[in-house]
Parts: C-alpha cells; structure tokens; sequence
C-alpha cells in the first residue's frame, strides 16, 4: 500500500526535475548564437547532461534498494548506498550521513573514507558545530577552511580532515532528519554551485527513502503487534496452548534463517507460527480441553483447524502467504497428512517448518494425559518422522538449532527439558499419532 502511494508520487517528481534541468539547457542554449557559442559550452551541456542522468540513476537506485530491504530493512545498508552515491556524484572519495537518534543528537550511520572507529564515537547536539546548525536551519553550509572555522567542532563529521565540505540536509516533510557531508577531493577545491544543488535534491530524495523504511518498519511493528494479540487469544481460547505460540514463533525465525528463506519470507513463517492454532477459536471447548484422548469423532472436528484458521487469514492480503502455511501446517511429507494430502515440495516450507515445530513442541511438554518425552526420546521420533511425517532437510536444521539452544541452557544452569505446558492436541509425532486418513 506504501509503495503503491509514494512510487507514482517519486516518478512524478523525477519526471518534473528533468524537465526542469532539461529547460534550463535550453534556456542557455538559446542565449547564444550557434556561431558565437563559446567553446566551452559544448562541454558544459553535455556534462551537465550527463551529471543529470547519473542523478536520476541515483535516485532510482536508492528507492530500489530501499524498496528491496521492506521485509528485513537493513537500514544501515541503504545508507551506505547514499553516502556511495553522492561520492560518485561528485566525483570525490569521502563523505559521511548522519541522522537524528531518539535523543535528538546527530550520529554517522555509514561514511566512506573516515575512520570508522572514530565516526561511531561521534555525537553532536542540534545547532552545535556544523552539522548541528545544518540540522537546526535546515540550509547547506558549505565550509572552505574547517580549521578556521568558528562554526567547526572537533566533533564534526570531517574527523580531524582538512579538506573543504559540504554538508546539505536530508529534508523531509518539513523537518530535517539528518545531513550529508560530502568533502571535496583536493585542499583547496570548492564544489560547484549546480553540483551542489544536485546534492541537495539527492539527499532530499535520500530522505524520503529513509522514511519510507520507517514507515515500513512502523507497520510491520503494528502488523506483528496485531499477530500477537490474535496468537493471545488463542491461549485464552486453549489453556493448553499457553506459551506455546512464543516459543514456537522465536525457533521458526531461528529455522527460517537456517533454510536460507528471504527475509520478507523469515517474517512470514514467523507469523505463521504464532497463528498456526488460530482455528481452533472454531472448535467447541470440550475437544480443546478434553483430559484425555480424543475419540475419532472429536479427532475430525480437531482436523477442521487448519481450514477454520485460513478462512480467518486469508482475508487479510498482508498475510496471504501466512494463510496457506497455516492451511498446510498438518500435511506429511509422504502425502499421508490434511487437509489436502499434498506431498514433498507441493507443502509450502513454511508449512513444513510449523510442523516440525508443533510437533516438538507437543512431544517435549506435560500433556494431560502423559508427562513431556525425554530429550533423547523426543530425538530419535523425530527423526523417525523425517522423511514420512517431516521434510528430512527441515528436521536436521532444527536438530542442530536445537543442540545449539540445548547446551546454552545447559551452561546456563537450566533445566535441560524446555518450560512445560500444555500443548495443542495435534500430531505430536509419527508413532503418537492417530493415522490420518488415506
């Protein structure tokens, strides 16, 4: 929804700007005789022509990677393709970005040139030193002699560098966000009044991306916030299940990345398993908090919750992919599972990841009619079930998760068995449960 808004609003923009530049060539152009042009002008329009269009690629491929961290922003990462950029731009070696913290004071968050260890320590106040007035104002400064500039700070983004700079605000909004310092490449150079004015309308652009990335970090947080308080009322819904929806959502993240699963997509298993339980809000309490086993009757009804939680998903277009991985959390790998039988690689792998976690889950917490499996135990049917219940490659990435989490615990002085609770009652493996249907 973000990027549907604000992309036509960017190409509009960039449209206008290059019209604007193309415009004002001709306008200089047209001021000279074809015979009495100077000889140099012929260079100059098809530089500025030139510094136009590497502009314009610039821009489009700050947005681009901005639009390609949505899902697992790395923020840091975009911003090092800006401070990139703006040394093409101007054809120079070192510049910094510095944005506003939570506390209001400036700080480098990717640089190029500079000492990192000496740009990490840097903190400056609105309207102190350069950059901090930059901020305050809202206007370029441009600093020929940082040496003998009163304004300058030690503690200025040039880290103790003598070279002239320019230091321009990302401004968005109405309010400054950050600065972009950009040094020139010789002692004594000065930067252009046109190269300037190009780096103006970079950082402005810089800055729309970056809050872009915000906006998009502050609806995921709502996003993930809302998935939470549906996951809570399952457990309210099912005693059984307290805990179980946290727990399982911090190992599929862990899982996820294992498998080598896209950030975007890491999200999207992550919400899958606190959800995966969200249709049993359609199954009578009886069954949910039933002492002991379900009969085959009550063992159909309980099959119907992956269904129920998909037609409560699906509607929800952010979490489409969340849906059918809720759909296909109870399919087996040899095509023996529910709803729909579906084998191998036909079940979603974040389908395949819930599995596994649910059914450990189930196999290593007090059930109120047996206690939790051993560790070892807990093992060794899983990976009996590899291969027929679970997808063998998805099970060894968890065993070693979980060998990993096993010995911090240990060296952390746990129990070795994880909290108990009690859990859903779905398949807790392949020898505990009933078959499903052929």
């Amino acid at each position: 929804m973000i990027l549907s808004l604000i992309l036509p609003v960017l190409c509009v923009f960039l449209v206008l700007a290059l019209s604007l530049a193309l415009w004002q060539l001709y306008r200089v152009r047209s001021q000279f005789p074809e015979e009495g042009l100077p000889s140099s002008t012929d260079q100059v329009l098809p530089d500025a022509l030139r510094k136009m269009d590497a502009l314009l690629s610039m821009v489009i491929e700050i947005h681009e990677r901005a639009r390609s961290e949505f899902g697992g922003a790395s923020k840091r990462e975009v911003c090092q393709t800006i401070v990139e950029n703006a040394c093409k731009l101007l054809q120079t070696s070192t510049a910094s970005l510095m944005l506003l913290d939570d506390q209001g004071e400036l700080r480098v968050v990717a640089s190029k040139g500079l000492v990192q260890s000496a740009v990490e320590q840097v903190r400056i106040r609105r309207g102190e030193g350069i950059a901090g007035r930059v901020v305050e104002k809202g206007q370029v400064i441009f600093v020929e002699d940082p040496a003998k500039d009163p304004r300058y700070l030690p503690a200025d983004p040039v880290i103790d560098c003598q070279h002239p700079f320019v230091c321009v605000p990302l401004w968005v909004r109405n309010k400054t966000v950050g600065v972009l310092n950009v040094h020139t490449p010789q002692p004594l150079q000065r930067f252009e009044d046109p190269d300037i004015k190009l780096l103006t309308i970079l950082a402005n652009q810089a800055a729309i991306a970056l809050e872009n990335l915000d906006l998009y970090d502050d609806l995921q947080t709502f996003y993930l916030e809302m998935v939470q308080t549906l996951a809570r009322a399952i457990d309210a819904k099912d005693a059984y299940t307290h805990d179980h929806a946290d727990r399982a959502r911090q190992t599929a993240r862990k899982l996820a990345h294992a498998l080598g699963l896209p950030d975007e997509m890491v999200r999207y298993v992550e919400y899958a398993a606190l959800l995966h339980d969200i249709g049993k809000i359609g199954v009578d309490e009886t069954i949910l908090q039933k002492p002991g086993k379900l009969t085959a009757e009550e063992y159909e009804v309980m099959k119907r919750h992956p269904a129920i939680g998909h037609q409560i998903l699906a509607p929800v277009k952010f979490l489409g992919p969340v849906a059918r991985m809720v759909l296909y959390h109870q399919e087996w790998y040899n095509g023996q599972g529910y709803p729909e039988g579906l084998k191998g690689e036909e079940i979603p792998l974040g389908a395949r990841i819930v599995a596994i976690i649910d059914a450990w889950d189930a196999m290593t917490s007090d059930r109120p009619y047996r206690k939790a499996l051993p560790r070892e135990k807990a093992i060794s049917e899983l990976r009996k079930g590899a291969g027929t219940q679970f997808d063998p490659r998805a099970v060894e990435a968890f065993l070693k998760i979980e060998e990993q989490e096993f010995r911090h615990r240990q060296l952390a002085g746990e129990n070795h068995r994880a909290p108990h609770s009690h859990p859903s009652k779905d398949l807790p493996s392949a020898s505990q449960a009933p078959s499903p249907p052929h």
